[in-house]
């Protein structure tokens, strides 16, 4: 306005005023448009809100010139930061309410550099120290994630928001609503920032280990609030939109299921590394059941083709926290077992091997830290830390144990055939070198408590394993080793060997009809299920019969047997008699009941009087059971007579009373009665009238021997006839002998020239051993001849080994000191050579 044109009766005050009005308007003028519409969207009073007719105007303009939307940003960011540092809280709001509006209306190319305007905004609110301005920034950051972009941006980077979203998760605020409001709003954030990045492929940065790192123990530490009062388990839960708004372990937890459910085959591992750096640093592993649900939600938010990494890496968490102590061991072992139940259903692929052999190494190591403890363990007070590391341990043991067995049986046949091979070849025994597990720092203690541990693992892994022909349950390749413990001095291991063994033979599921040994009136009340033994079966026990018989044989008569080892026993007779025999395993059967019964009555072994009846009650038990099932009505009514007699005159010949507490026990067994008895004769008469082939009958059953004897810590009734090469004449006190010397008098002289009484046990000898020939199965006599070949072939070896030393050599002998091998030369002069090489 020109000055000319002013009224005159201005003052001068007042004139001022108008000049500096009228340049304001000549300014305003010349500004560009899209700063005067931005201008006329904020009120004069910031409580009056936006001003939504300019607010259209401003959206029409931006819409219809796409290409001004960047000024826009900058002159709306500008005023924005101002207003931040004036603290002007109110224009604040309306910037953002503008900024949102005008993000949702434009969807075009040109949004791209009003984003970066945007987010430098949200970037400012986020960063001010007030509440209502932070939550205020990620409400908007959470709707522009929201928003699909046609193209992305490959330059645009989140670092800044992953870290202050992180730390508003940790808000610690002095107000517990307002601390509630701050972290809920830092889980969206990072909600928004995973939903932002995670959909393009190209864009992987979110998925970086320093984002990471941030990123899953900030959601994680916001689920651990509740968890006390709230373990959700199994498929993702459903809560309502309030709990979700309301309650920042829900919110966590979906953001938490949404992250793993995004993740890829590359980006898995660095999604789980940073759960067991949390679980870790605040020791969350014992208790457990935090890491238990994290752990859950991980197995069933993946991909399934995917399960095998998360185990991978609980694996080498376990092989990490190894020297850790046994709480912490035994929660990552559960652990692994609630992600392997979840897991075995679906993909495991190369992991099986390897969950085994990491599981039985730490299975060595708890063991021999039990060994350790309980030989070198602190003495007075500290002795209750001793027995509390030693329950410790053995949580681990039956851990490990569990999730062993648990993984085992939900494989399937083809596999679990492997494992049980795989097993089978760590457990140690005595004498061999065969297993692969190092037991070297175990001593004997530990040992046996390793062998224990495997054999209950490898019997959690065989129940329920339904074969269809035993050969491919007992191959010979795991049969021979899983009946060589069955000769330790141990009843414990006994007792598994059996178990595993029955695991296997009871296809049917008639173990449980079978459980206690007793004298049953009536087997068809069983329902006993059974089928027609096949061609397979039959072979296996022409080929493998005499070595099951053999084992059981000598089983009976360890001297350590309990009640359990009696019964098991029992059950393998009837298992056998049910799943695969034949008329000629049956016959086999009897003969070795029968030759039970006569060890017990002879008692070469020196066999307490309770063991004594225990094989006679078995045996009762044993012919009553397979009587019933051959159904042949002369043999159960004698096996019945017999029965009948004995509960009337030796009770303590049977099941019922033998193993009951408190039994009378006879003094001895010589002066009984042959009724008490089964007899041969008799049941070979009631067998060969019901077509039976009954010449075996009258052969008595004598065990095969085998290599095993000799790794046995016990010398079996077998190796008797050599126990004189084994004494040494010098190791015999002089009284001993001198007691042992036959007084020579006539009457000896006289014996010892008659020889009509060695000819009759020559000839006696000898019709035996043409009976047994023509009679005994083929397999016992190849069995006892290669027996007799392989003791001779080893006499020898032991002779020739002894004797022969190869010749000396110029260039040296090889000698083996401290583990590492020398040569020693000998000159020829100083060679000693033979006479006839010598000329």
């Amino acid at each position: 306005m020109h000055v000319s044109r002013l009224p005159w009766w201005l003052s001068d005050k007042e004139l001022a005023c108008q000049c500096r009005r009228g340049v304001c308007c000549c300014c305003s003028a010349l500004r560009p448009r899209y700063k005067r519409l931005v201008d006329n969207i904020f009120p004069e009073d910031p409580k009056d809100g936006l001003v939504k007719a300019d607010m259209e105007k401003l959206t029409f303009y931006a819409v219809s010139a796409p290409e001004k939307l960047d000024r826009i940003g900058s002159y709306l960011a500008e005023r924005l930061s101002r207003d931040v540092v004036r603290h002007r809280t109110g224009y604040v709001l309306i910037a953002m309410e503008a900024l949102d509006q005008l993000l949702m209306a434009c969807h075009s190319q040109s949004i791209k550099p009003f984003v970066e305007s945007f987010l430098h905004m949200v970037a400012k609110l986020l960063e001010s120290g007030e509440p209502k301005l932070q939550v205020l920034g990620t409400n908007s950051f959470v709707k522009f994630a929201n928003i699909e972009e046609d193209t992305p941006s490959y330059h645009r980077r989140y670092d800044f928001f992953v870290s202050r979203f992180s730390a508003m998760c940790h808000s610690y605020h002095s107000d517990p609503e307002t601390r509630t409001e701050i972290r809920i709003a830092g889980i969206r954030g990072i909600q928004g920032v995973v939903r932002k990045t995670v959909n393009d492929e190209l864009r992987a940065t979110i998925w970086e280990p320093q984002h990471m790192d941030k990123i899953v123990p900030s959601l994680l530490f916001n689920m651990q609030k509740i968890e006390e009062a709230d373990s959700r388990i199994g498929p993702p839960p459903s809560p309502s939109a309030a709990d979700k708004e309301e309650n920042p372990a829900v919110l966590a937890e979906n953001c938490f299921r949404e992250l793993l459910g995004r993740a890829s085959f590359g980006n898995m591992n660095n999604a789980v590394r940073p759960v067991f750096a949390h679980l870790d640093h605040h020791k969350l592993w014992d208790p457990n059941e935090f890491a238990v649900h994290c752990f859950k939600i991980i197995m069933y938010s993946i991909q399934a083709q995917y399960s095998h990494h998360v185990i991978q890496e609980i694996l080498g968490h376990l092989d990490a926290c190894k020297k850790d102590s046994p709480r912490v061991r035994a929660g990552i072992i559960q652990v692994l077992l609630e992600a392997v139940a979840i897991a075995a259903k679906g993909s495991i692929g190369p992991t099986v091997l390897e969950v085994f052999n990491t599981l039985l190494k730490h299975l060595r190591l708890s063991v021999e830290f039990e060994a350790n403890d309980l030989q070198g363990g602190p003495i007075g007070n500290a002795n209750l830390n001793t027995s509390s590391k030693d329950s410790d341990e053995k949580i681990v043991q039956n851990a490990i144990i569990q999730t062993i067995g648990f993984f085992g049986s939900n494989l399937p046949d083809y596999q679990r055939s492997e494992i049980m091979m795989f097993i089978m070849g760590k457990v140690p025994v005595f004498g061999t070198s065969t297993h692969t597990l190092d037991i070297s720092q175990l001593g004997d203690l530990g040992t046996r408590r390793i062998q224990i541990m495997l054999l209950r693992s490898l019997l959690m892994v065989t129940s329920g394993y339904k074969a269809k022909t035993i050969v491919t349950a007992l191959p010979g390749s795991f049969l021979d080793p899983l009946l060589s413990p069955s000769l330790m001095e141990d009843y414990e291991l006994r007792q598994l060997v059996l178990e595993v063994m029955h695991n296997l033979m009871d296809r049917h599921d008639n173990r449980a009809k079978l459980r206690g040994i007793r004298i049953i009136p009536d087997v068809a009340d069983l329902k006993i299920k059974r089928e027609k033994i096949c061609r397979q079966d039959t072979s296996f026990m022409k080929k493998n019969g005499q070595q099951l018989y053999r084992h059981i044989y000598l089983g009976c008569k360890e001297e350590d047997n309990v009640h359990k080892n009696y019964e098991l026993l029992y059950t393998s007779l009837a298992l056998i008699t049910i799943e695969l025999a034949n008329e000629e395993v049956v016959i086999d059967l009897i003969r070795l009941a029968i030759a039970l019964q006569d060890s017990a009555i002879i008692n070469e072994d020196n066999l307490p009087m309770f063991h004594r009846c225990g094989i006679m009650a078995l045996v009762a038990a044993y012919l009553n059971f397979v009587s019933q099932m051959i159904a042949v009505p002369a043999f159960c009514q004698h096996v019945s007579k017999v029965i009948e007699i004995r509960t009337m005159e030796a009770p303590y010949f049977l099941p019922e009373h033998i193993f009951r507490d408190k039994c009378m026990l006879p003094k001895s067994l010589e002066k009984h009665d042959k009724n008490l008895y089964f007899l041969t004769n008799k049941i070979a008469e009631s067998l060969g009238g019901s077509g039976y082939s009954v010449e075996r009958l009258s052969v008595p059953y004598v065990p095969q021997v085998t290599d095993e004897d000799r790794l046995s810590r016990r010398k079996s009734i077998v190796d008797t006839v050599s126990i004189q090469v084994d004494i040494l004449p010098n190791s015999i006190p002089s009284d001993d002998v001198v007691s042992n010397t036959e007084e020579i008098t006539f009457e000896a002289l006289k014996k010892a020239i008659d020889t009509s009484g060695m000819e009759e046990q020559e000839k006696e000898k000898r019709r035996l051993v043409i009976e047994k020939f023509q009679k005994a199965p083929f397999e016992e006599i190849a069995a006892q001849c290669e027996s007799k070949a392989n003791l001779l072939h080893d006499r020898l070896a032991q002779i020739l080994e002894l004797t022969i030393r190869p010749p000396p050599s110029p260039s040296g002998t090889l000698t083996i000191t401290s583990g590492h091998a020398q040569y020693q030369s000998v000159p020829v002069y100083e060679m000693k050579f033979p006479d006839l090489c010598v000329y």
